[in-house]
């Protein structure tokens, strides 16, 4: 599916250091999701840059099976994004340099993620604790890295601390290339409304581009996000999840028409793409186990998904999903999503 692009949209563009982006529109790294079949199904979407899923730089030092699988890639979705986490700035330089070697464009350090099993590390959000290890640790990577460098942050550990501005203004002092903000603190997970005031005082604060994160679950939330911040760019996490046709749909808007919803063949034939992808990569039964959570998603929005949430449970293999797929989507026909 191609994305139709005009000369309005054309113009509507994010540079990040070195790095020109044909569309300002940003998938954001989610664990479990921002795999690689998940980032190419948004990249033909509309997304202008995906990201991966948060890989630990102690991981790929290492060695790990597991960090080194979440650098695959795949040129259909070029420019990727690798985003990385850790509290020690060595580490983070190799991990890095790793992460380029394997064909990343954009290295994106993690300083947003709230998770305790990561802040008690000292990385993820821990870090936004501490500005002086901030300046280290960016700083470090920044001599390491020949590429575009980016941060994904959130408005301080807890409101008010450290001031955000002052993180913006520490992380372009070091060299970043462009900050995305998640509008809300690292205390207060996704328990509050984003508080997107919070996006707009960054973006008056620091020169580089400013990527504005939070609550964007519809289109019309995408272009709201991008008029009330003057941001230069959006990222979109969660609102992606069971609707990656949110990208086409911000595109369309920002090109001045009515973003449509996927008719009922539409989506049921990206479901089954997605699996189809997730089997390729880790075999039918895991990708059987992982469609299960992400079909809860998908039907989410369309009519009777409780009956369809009884029917996933039994997905084990293709043949299973597939006879899911045919009873619960015939039940749909001549209904509307």
């Amino acid at each position: 599916m191609n994305v139709p692009h005009d000369n309005q949209a054309s113009r509507h563009r994010l540079k990040i250091g070195t790095l020109e982006l044909e569309g300002r529109l940003i998938m954001a790294p989610m664990a479990g999701i921002t795999n690689l079949p998940f980032r190419l199904m948004v990249k033909r979407l509309g997304a202008a840059m995906v990201t991966t899923e948060m890989i630990s730089a102690a991981g790929l030092c290492r060695g790990n099976r597991r960090s080194l699988e979440y650098l695959k890639n795949n040129r259909a979705e070029r420019p990727l994004a690798a985003q990385i986490f850790g509290a020690r700035p060595d580490e983070m330089a190799v991990a890095a340099q790793m992460a380029l070697e394997a064909g990343a464009d954009v290295i994106d350090i993690n300083m947003g993620c709230p998770v305790k099993k990561v802040t008690r590390t000292g990385a993820g959000a821990a870090l936004l604790k501490n500005l002086r290890e901030i300046s280290r640790l960016v700083t470090s990577v920044r001599l390491s890295c020949n590429a575009p460098l980016t941060a994904k942050i959130r408005a301080g550990w807890s409101p008010g601390y450290p001031p955000f501005r002052e993180i913006a203004r520490v992380l372009q002092d070091c060299g970043i290339d462009a900050i995305t903000i998640h509008s809300r603190s690292a205390v207060q997970g996704y328990s509050t409304p984003a508080d997107w005031s919070v996006i707009r005082e960054v973006k008056q604060e620091v020169a580089v581009p400013v990527i504005g994160n939070g609550d964007v679950f519809r289109p019309a939330q995408g272009i709201r996000m991008m008029e009330v911040t003057g941001c230069d760019g959006i990222m979109v996490g969660r609102g992606a999840v069971g609707n990656p046709w949110i990208f086409r749909q911000i595109l369309s808007l920002e090109m001045g028409q009515e973003p449509r919803e996927p008719e009922l063949q539409e989506r049921r034939a990206l479901i089954m793409e997605h699996f189809s992808l997730l089997a390729d990569t880790m075999g039918e039964h895991r990708a059987a186990l992982s469609m299960r959570g992400l079909l809860i998603w998908y039907s989410k929005a369309l009519p009777n998904s409780s009956v369809f949430r009884g029917l996933v449970t039994k997905i084990r293999d293709l043949g299973s999903l597939r006879d899911a797929m045919d009873r619960y989507f015939s039940s749909l026909e001549g209904c509307r999503p």
